[in-house]
């Protein structure tokens, strides 16, 4: 009879390793920094002498050759990795797969061109080792400063964003805007299936979607010029921080990505109708007038969606043809689902108005879910 009962291996498997596992990960986003690796590393090891850390480099797949940097300098040094991500682009979501591919106990985000002063990392990692859940490299803090690293106009932008979230979010920090700060993993992993993949503004996502406040410390930040490249952010992070803000304004039951959908209908509503009035003014007929206008809209509906709602999925070449005609195509189905609401509405309550904003948010949601299924779908 055979001897079921469990056997002792042939060889005993050691899990040990003369490496420590890390205590602090350092995530730093990149887009085409190659020149700023090396600064980035080489200050880390000046700062985090006596601590057990790595950097985490997470890569939206330059075209500058920065992941080639990455991987010269993790042959030598161990404590440095690189993440490349291909077809997907976005500094919350290269934050977010950064964070969760790491196992330190203390998680630490900053940007890869040196604007942050790495000098401060042992503080905050002393700070979330006497109990902070949430440390924050602050702009806005006692003696911290933006005037060296943004322009006037962003500066100014900043600090209304900061109000704004301040004011409509209810977050008590001077500055829910930055880029810099450490976290405790277990405060991170219980919030990580809340947060968006989307936008720039990972910190006032987290500190927007917590249940409970989080035990939060800041330090002043002296934000620094940029050492090499240009910035990424541009005008587009503005459209998707409102986005973000109503997002978190409804609860999270608007998503960010709907929400910059929505937005962009209304919009598109104003072009409806300044098109429709200047094709009236041209001679033609309603009817012709109406269709015109209707898929002038929807153009332009569709390209301010390539380029902002699904700008991680954009489409270009030849997609970007076949992309608009099946648009047309989805948007054109969700008029009837307009319409054919809005008459049963009106039917029931008599209410033209009430008729036509229900018609209007059905054929919102159904052109969002379909055009995400067949214009825009995930590849």
């Amino acid at each position: 009879m055979q001897d079921t009962r469990l056997q002792e291996p042939l060889v005993q498997l050691s899990f040990e390793s003369e490496h420590r596992s890390p205590e602090l990960s350092v995530i730093v986003p990149t887009l085409n920094e190659a020149p700023n690796v090396e600064l980035v590393v080489g200050a880390l090891v000046a700062s985090l002498r006596g601590i057990d850390w790595e950097v985490i480099f997470v890569d939206d797949d330059s075209n500058d050759g920065t992941t080639n940097v990455v991987r010269l300098i993790a042959r030598r040094d161990g404590r440095v990795r690189c993440i490349r991500r291909i077809g997907r682009r976005g500094l919350a979501g290269a934050t977010m797969e950064g964070m969760l591919s790491s196992s330190a106990p203390v998680i630490a985000i900053m940007d890869g061109d040196m604007q942050h002063d790495v000098s401060l990392l042992p503080e905050m990692l002393r700070r979330v080792r006497a109990g902070d859940d949430l440390v924050i490299g602050s702009r806005f803090y006692h003696t911290g400063s933006a005037a060296d690293g943004l322009s006037r106009t962003r500066l100014g932008g900043s600090r209304v964003a900061t109000r704004l979230a301040r004011t409509f979010l209810h977050i008590d920090v001077s500055d829910p805007m930055s880029g810099f700060f450490a976290i405790r993993r277990p405060a991170f992993e219980a919030l990580a299936p809340r947060l968006s993949t989307k936008g720039f503004k990972i910190l006032m996502d987290i500190l927007a979607s917590t249940p409970q406040p989080l035990r939060t410390s800041e330090m002043p930040l002296r934000f620094r010029a940029r050492q090499h490249g240009v910035s990424k952010l541009d005008n587009l992070v503005a459209a998707e921080y409102l986005s973000l803000l109503l997002a978190k304004l409804t609860g999270d039951v608007l998503s960010l990505r709907f929400v910059m959908f929505a937005l962009i209908g209304g919009f598109g509503v104003v072009v409806h109708l300044a098109t429709l009035k200047m094709a009236l003014a041209f001679g033609l007929t309603f009817s012709l007038a109406q269709m015109t206008a209707a898929y002038v809209a929807m153009t332009g509906n569709f390209f301010l969606n390539n380029i902002l709602t699904y700008r991680d999925r954009r489409l270009r070449g030849w997609r970007l043809i076949t992309g608009l005609a099946s648009f047309w195509i989805v948007c054109s189905m969700g008029v009837v689902a307009n319409v054919g609401a809005a008459q049963l509405v009106h039917e029931q309550a008599s209410k033209w108005w009430l008729a036509g904003l229900a018609g209007a948010a059905l054929g919102a949601v159904f052109n969002y879910v379909a055009t995400s299924m067949f214009t825009w779908r995930a590849r």
